[in-house]
Formats: structure tokens, sequence, C-alpha cells
């Protein structure tokens, strides 16, 4: 399933979606709830990572659609990246929590947080 988003950003009327590791980790915590909150605010929409890993037909469909696509990972294992790559998308903004100093284990989910993370992530979904 390929996406070619370098054929003009058609972010004006496609969707951008967020997908969010949404682990048991306090840094997969992060990712959702920054996820949810830049969704509320209407930077993007929250997308279902686990609909595109099971190969969900119709979401697959609505995610080649997207006019931008970013991945929230908590630590260095990349899940959300790695399931939209293995379901052929690959031209995906990527932002890891672990790269702004956030460790599995060590990062509690607080309000700061959240912000930094959101704010990191408003820039990655602009054309």
């Amino acid at each position: 399933m390929s996406r070619n988003a370098n054929e003009g950003c058609a972010c004006s009327t496609a969707p951008k979606l967020i997908f969010p590791c949404s682990g048991a980790a306090d840094v997969g915590e992060i990712a959702d709830r920054a996820a949810r909150r830049l969704s509320k605010e209407g930077a993007g929409k929250m997308y279902c990572l686990a609909g595109v890993g099971g190969h969900i037909e119709d979401m697959l469909l609505n995610v080649q659609a997207a006019g931008k696509i970013l991945a929230i990972d908590g630590c260095p294992k990349d899940c959300a990246r790695q399931t939209l790559a293995h379901a052929g998308f690959t031209d995906v903004a990527h932002l890891r929590l672990a790269d702004m100093g956030l460790q599995k284990g060590s990062s509690p989910a607080t309000d700061e947080r959240i912000n930094e993370v959101v704010e990191r992530a408003k820039p990655l979904l602009s054309c």
C-alpha cells in the first residue's frame, strides 16, 4: 500500500492522521494523551493504529488518503512507525519521545510533558 505525499500537499483537504504508541509504559501514555490533545485542538485526527496493524481494508484506504501522517512513539522500539511501515506507509513524520529525553519507566505523564510533546508535534503536522 503506497502513499506518495510528494505529489503535492493535500493538507487543506485531506485529513492529517496521528498514530500514537499507546503502550503500557508511561511514555506510551504521554504519546497517547498528546495525540488526543492534538486531535481535540484540531491539529489532526487521532486514528486507530490497531486497525492499520490488522490490515483493515477501509482503514488502510483512509490512511492512504491522508494528507499527512504522524507517528508518535514513546521509546526507541518505534512500534507506531513500524506498524505503519509494515502496512506500507513509509512517508510518515515521526516523533520519538525518547529523543526528547523521556525514558520508559521514569517519565510520569504530567501535563507539562504532554504539552511539550504537543508543541513538538504541531510543526510535524504542517505542510
